[in-house]
């Protein structure tokens, strides 16, 4: 047998563990030397021999991939970190940029300001304003009283609520103090927003106006209720009036009767039923007849109380003739 085994006719032998190891670091080579460029490395050196120096680390590389393989190692990073450390300490001082301090001054509050707070109301053009008064007479010289509104979300002392906000008062050597006031959008205009201080008297005023709301003249009427009553709130809905100079409506009488036999007489042109006839004499061939005994026949029925639309009463049309077959 010619050939080693595991091979196949024309081509070569089975590679080994040795061939497997310098195909392996070719190929990373290869990898290493697309994602890094060695002329920028500053300790890359080819000798005059074919081979590979590393100037920090003073050593000797058959190829690029040993030389890359030794970079990567612990004794090149090592190297480098001494060398940058080194560097650093050597290096001149360089000036630190001026950062600006801020001194805190140390003042020992002396309590709160006296106040007085004046609700007012202007009858013309329907807004409600506060008049806020702080008395300080032991201000600091050539200080003035400074305020400002907060936000309900910007203070942690009370729960968080949106309809209301703060109005701060605060001035040197005294406590900051501060008003709960709506939290309704603030009139800024001039005549009825103002400050004012006055150093004779050691009192700061300040006097604000809130907006009216718009009217509600515009605002759409709420929608009535599916099952035809009235949403909460709303004014009871009025009925019409009924319609004048019409008749009342003619009465109902009661549903006629089933048909007779004979059915209905007409009503004779007078309006008025005809009166019944005279009952027969005593002595003649109806004197023993009966109403209602008829031998061979079923009762009848009640007579009709009147006619369609109309009502009768007190008058029944009289009984038809008996059937004397």
């Amino acid at each position: 047998m010619d050939r080693e085994w595991g091979s196949k006719p024309g081509s070569g032998g089975a590679a080994s563990a040795q061939n497997e190891a310098i195909d392996r670091r070719e190929r990373l080579r290869r990898l290493a030397l697309e994602t890094i460029d060695l002329a920028k490395d500053p300790y890359f050196m080819r000798n005059h021999l074919g081979s590979y120096e590393c100037k920090l680390c003073l050593t000797l590389h058959n190829n690029e991939g040993n030389y890359l393989a030794h970079t990567q190692g612990k004794r090149h990073q090592t190297n480098l970190a001494k060398r940058a450390a080194r560097e650093a300490k050597e290096a001149p001082a360089q000036p630190q940029p001026h950062k600006r301090k801020l001194n805190l001054k140390k003042i020992v509050k002396i309590g709160r300001p006296g106040y007085r707070v004046t609700k007012q109301f202007d009858p013309e053009t329907k807004q409600r304003s506060l008049l806020f008064q702080i008395e300080y007479p032991e201000i600091e010289d050539n200080s003035k009283p400074r305020h400002r509104f907060m936000s309900s979300f910007e203070q942690k002392i009370q729960p968080f609520d949106k309809r209301y906000q703060f109005l701060l008062f605060a001035a040197e050597p005294y406590e900051i103090i501060s008003f709960k006031v709506p939290s309704t959008e603030i009139d800024k205009s001039t005549p009825k927003f103002f400050s004012h201080w006055d150093p004779d008297s050691k009192m700061f005023t300040l006097q604000l106006y809130f907006k009216t709301k718009p009217p509600e003249a515009n605002k759409p009427q709420p929608p009535p209720a599916p099952n035809g009553t009235a949403a909460p709130g709303a004014p009871p809905r009025t009925l019409p009036p009924p319609p004048q100079g019409l008749p009342p409506p003619p009465p109902q009488g009661p549903p006629p009767g089933p048909p007779t036999a004979n059915g209905p007489r007409p009503m004779p042109p007078g309006g008025n039923l005809p009166a019944p006839p005279p009952p027969p004499a005593s002595g003649g061939p109806m004197a023993n007849f009966t109403h209602g005994m008829q031998m061979g026949r079923p009762p009848m029925p009640p007579p009709p109380q009147g006619f369609p639309g109309q009502q009768m009463q007190g008058q029944y049309p009289p009984p038809p003739p008996p059937n004397m077959g």
